[in-house]
């Protein structure tokens, strides 16, 4: 031992740096003592400088004989220094120095002040802006050009969202029963902020908004009656399936598309978000799932992106809603009052209503705003469910929903994974010639699963940015295992029992009204206006039945009178006149019956936004009073979506900060409002239905995105709790550095790779397998790779059929080939990962690929020795002995500099740490 460390003075002015993983931090004061994170939680990284930098890397390097015992000593010295006051620290320079940040602080307004990323902010607002301009001044080529893409998205990729959707629903189920069920959404001293009541109100009114008012009796019933205006599903074009079992399968699809697969993505979004910014201390923004995969990168343009894109998806689906959502009201406020009518401008006015009173939610903040409000809303929807499950028949709905929760159980499976593959591919031609007799009624309609399942994966998709943002905001504390208990298992439950007794009770009344005569006629209220106006004959039973039918086909849709239509007007014995009024003055008429206590309607014959309030005026007197009561929940839960969307956008536009400037907030929420209103003045329902489908197809990245993201939660849960002391080998650069860091060197190489990548990833594969010839792998792959260019010529200008397949099988062989190569490499440098994500990344990103392989190979990755390549002495050796004793002296001083660090001081951050 020399004479320094005689003396004590091994380490002479040593200076320890802590640093976050943003490598962004200053020096940390020592002045204090604290405590670094318990096992399992993730630590900043940890630099040193001259004598215990060295002395560091010798013990912990590769080549260290003992560097598993090394860096167990230095991680426990470590969980023994870290406190609150650093995690806060780390947060605070995280969020002010990575990010993109404009500022305004006014000396005494605060209401003037600004804090927001003007890449994300002004961004959104052109894309908002530029969208809103195009529907409102070309509405029909804005409407037929969205339609053409979501056509062409939900016909080439119904497998995508159904695969998808399944995969992440079984991600979720194994994570719930996994290990990582008890880890916190926090620092494990976190508790949560709200009340179970109260979150669980919160995220369900946040979460479903004024669907299960809108869908919970229509859609049940668009499954189980037939119909010429929507497309008809596989099950009621079956003549021989009984009407009892169809009732049940529509019931049954409805479950499926408000259950389980259903709130997963909602789920997925918020546990990482949650994870990422309570656990790790991110920003609470959409770019921070992505930190387990890509880590500092999210802190530039491609971070700023993926915000960008959260922002113009939410917004669509916050005003599409709110436009959806004023024309029921609106309905409703017509069927209470007559003299209310169901125009643009009474519309506009509940936008409005509902946008001032979003806005004085928004500012009083979620403690006093959104939560109180979204329990209204809760309370006031448990108070309709259950006066109208007192007002059915009881016993009927508890059948009912104790029957459905079994066949869901026992279909899910076969039902969540069902394409309609033979459906959207032709109808079943010579299915007489094999005894199928019922060949013209037996096949679906190809739209179906468009238009039901495809749209509803691609309206949670659309929202679940928001929602699982807002959700992941209002769980701190939690464990993954209460999230998705409280996210995923209550609301499945709750929605299926609210389905059962407005859907069920939706399906008595049209049985009921059937067995009273009760039909649909197709009146043409336009014609028989016209109708009305010059016609005053009296027309009796006897007369009608004498004139041809085509003169008074004028009273009906689509040229001719249905079977019901001709019923009623030949048993309808009054004038002309008398016959055109009732037919303007209720469009119930044919298919409403009024008896002396109650009411029953034919609820399929008329527009899903009536439907509701057709049920609640069929409980005689109490139905007006339930109609009102249901307008007055309808604003609510529009309020709710509308405040909780403003949060979260506002929160999204300034990186994450979660007390952004009022005045931001109230900009947010008269957006969502002018947005809405714009689409509704412009195009009134037509422009609503181009925006609808403009969030469908803004949902499609996120279709992927959400796969990425369960892989991304997998890698940080992983990180969270390695064991400590370990680190995985990774690649010497990332995937996306050409474009996160601008480097002309790796952009150069990849654009060169574009056309040289053959030749690159042969001599590649050389290197890997130690052989000196690499032209047999250079010549496959550029075969391959000007295959697949030179067939999609041919086909594009030759137009010889058959060669876009082999341009794509010449293609899919070159990706094969490539990671066949990063597998190769990924064994050889012992870099944690499988197959599947090496496929999926070269499929998209193969030049970068080869890129990253040769900047690994160039750093002499084959070169290193790993420690379970070496031999190492046994235990029992007098050699392993001596200098295992000598590694746990110099450990144990260093346990003891540690030991003395201090907290994130922001007034004292450098100090000099020197042994006496």
């Amino acid at each position: 031992m020399s004479g320094d460390q005689e003396n004590g003075s091994m380490f002479p002015e040593t200076v320890i740096t802590l640093t976050d993983p943003t490598g962004r931090l200053s020096p940390v004061s020592t002045d204090q003592k604290s405590s670094f994170p318990k096992s399992g939680t993730r630590r900043p990284k940890v630099k040193t400088a001259r004598t215990l930098s060295d002395k560091l890397r010798k013990l912990t390097s590769p080549k260290s004989k003992h560097p598993s015992s090394a860096t167990k000593r230095i991680s426990v010295a470590l969980d023994q220094n870290w406190d609150d006051k650093t995690s806060i620290c780390i947060r605070q320079e995280r969020t002010e120095i990575a990010n993109f940040w404009f500022k305004y602080q006014h000396p005494k307004y605060e209401l003037l002040s600004i804090r927001l990323n003007p890449f994300t902010t002004f961004v959104s607002l052109i894309v908002i802006i530029s969208f809103i301009c195009w529907c409102i001044t070309d509405p029909l080529q804005a409407q037929e050009s969205l339609f053409t893409i979501k056509k062409t998205i939900t016909q080439l990729f119904t497998w995508l969202y159904i695969g998808t959707q399944d995969f992440r629903t079984i991600f979720v189920l194994w994570l719930y029963f996994s290990k990582w069920g008890h880890v916190k959404l926090g620092k494990d001293k976190d508790k949560p902020e709200f009340s179970d009541a109260e979150w669980f109100s919160m995220l369900f009114a946040c979460g479903v908004g004024i669907g299960l008012f809108f869908f919970s009796i229509s859609e049940p019933l668009r499954h189980y009656t037939l119909s010429v205006d929507y497309p008809n599903n596989r099950y009621i074009k079956d003549g021989y399936l009984p009407d009892n079992s169809l009732a049940q399968i529509a019931m049954n699809i409805t479950y499926y598309h408000w259950g389980l697969h259903a709130w997963v993505v909602y789920s997925i979004v918020g546990i990482i978000l949650a994870f990422t910014s309570y656990r790790w201390d991110l920003p609470l923004t959409m770019k921070s799932c992505f930190y387990p995969l890509i880590g500092e990168k999210i802190f530039g343009w491609l971070g700023d992106s993926i915000d960008t894109l959260s922002i113009i998806t939410t917004i669509f689906g916050v005003c599409t809603s709110l436009g959806l959502g004023a024309i029921q009201v609106s309905a409703g406020l017509h069927n209470l009052n007559k003299n209310i009518p169901m125009s643009t401008n009474v519309q506009i006015g509940i936008i409005w209503v509902i946008t001032f009173c979003a806005t004085i939610s928004v500012v009083s903040g979620l403690r006093r705003g959104v939560r109180r409000v979204s329990q209204v809303c809760f309370f006031i929807g448990m108070f309709l469910m259950l006066v109208v499950f007192f007002l059915e028949s009881p016993q009927y709905l508890l059948n009912l929903f104790i029957q459905s929760i079994g066949y869901y159980i026992q279909n899910i499976v076969q039902l969540s994974f069902h394409c309609d593959a033979f459906e959207q591919l032709n109808p079943s031609y010579g299915s007489k010639d094999r005894g199928r007799a019922y060949n013209d009624i037996s096949d679906g309609e190809k739209e179906w699963m468009n238009e039901w399942t495809i749209f509803y994966w691609s309206w949670w998709i659309a929202w679940s940015p928001f929602v699982g943002a807002f959700i992941a905001k209002i769980s701190r504390g939690r464990t993954i295992r209460e999230f998705i208990t409280g996210s995923i298992t209550a609301p499945v439950l709750y929605s299926f029992l609210w389905l059962t007794i407005f859907g069920g009770s939706g399906i008595k009344m049209e049985r009921e009204a059937a067995s009273q005569g009760l039909c649909c006629p197709n009146w043409n209220n336009t014609m028989a206006e016209l109708v009305r106006n010059q016609t005053h004959m009296h027309l009796d039973n006897e007369r009608l039945i004498k004139k041809t039918r085509e003169s008074w086909n004028d009273l009906c849709q689509r040229e001719q009178c249905n079977a019901c239509s001709q019923k009623v007007i030949l048993d309808f014995n009054s004038t002309y006149l008398n016959l055109t009024d009732k037919i303007l003055n209720t469009v119930l008429f044919g298919s409403q019956k009024d008896n002396i206590t109650t009411r029953l309607i034919r609820l399929s014959c008329h527009e899903k936004e009536n439907m509701w309030f057709f049920l609640m005026s069929s409980y005689g007197p109490y139905g007006y009073f339930l109609s009102v009561v249901t307008c007055l929940s309808l604003v609510l839960y529009l309020l709710t979506s509308s405040d909780s969307g403003s949060l979260i956008i506002d929160t999204l536009s300034s990186n994450g900060d979660n007390e952004p400037p009022v005045t931001q907030r109230i900009f947010w929420a008269l957006v969502e409002g002018c947005c809405a209103t714009a689409l509704l003045a412009a195009g009134g329902p037509s422009a609503l239905v181009a925006i609808q489908t403009a969030s469908i197809v803004a949902a499609f990245p996120y279709t992927i995105l959400l796969i990425i993201l369960c892989v991304s939660l997998y890698s940080g849960l992983q990180q969270d709790y390695r064991p400590e002391g370990t680190n995985n080998p990774a690649f010497t650069i990332g995937l996306l550095d050409f474009v996160t860091t601008w480097q002309p060197r790796l952009i150069k190489q990849t654009v060169i790779n574009m056309i040289k990548g053959p030749y690159t990833c042969g001599e590649c594969l050389a290197r890997i397998n130690n052989s000196s010839h690499a032209l047999m792998w250079q010549v496959s792959l550029s075969l391959l790779l000007v295959g697949w260019i030179v067939f999609m010529a041919v086909e594009e200008h030759l137009y010889i059929p058959g060669s876009m397949a082999i341009a794509w099988t010449c293609y899919f062989g070159y990706v094969f080939y490539v990671t066949g190569a990063r597998v190769l490499l990924r064994m050889r440098c012992k870099i944690p990962g499988n197959m599947i994500s090496d496929f999926l990344v070269t499929v998209f990103l193969w030049p970068t690929v080869i890129v990253q392989m040769e900047e690994h190979i160039k750093a002499g990755a084959l070169n290193v020795v790993y420690p379970e390549d070496l031999s190492i002495p046994t235990s029992n050796s007098i050699d392993s002995k001596l200098e295992k004793a000598s590694v746990d002296s110099e450990m144990d001083y260093i346990a003891k500099m540690y030991a003395s660090f201090g907290t994130c001081d922001s007034n004292n951050r450098n100090t000099n740490i020197t042994k006496n």
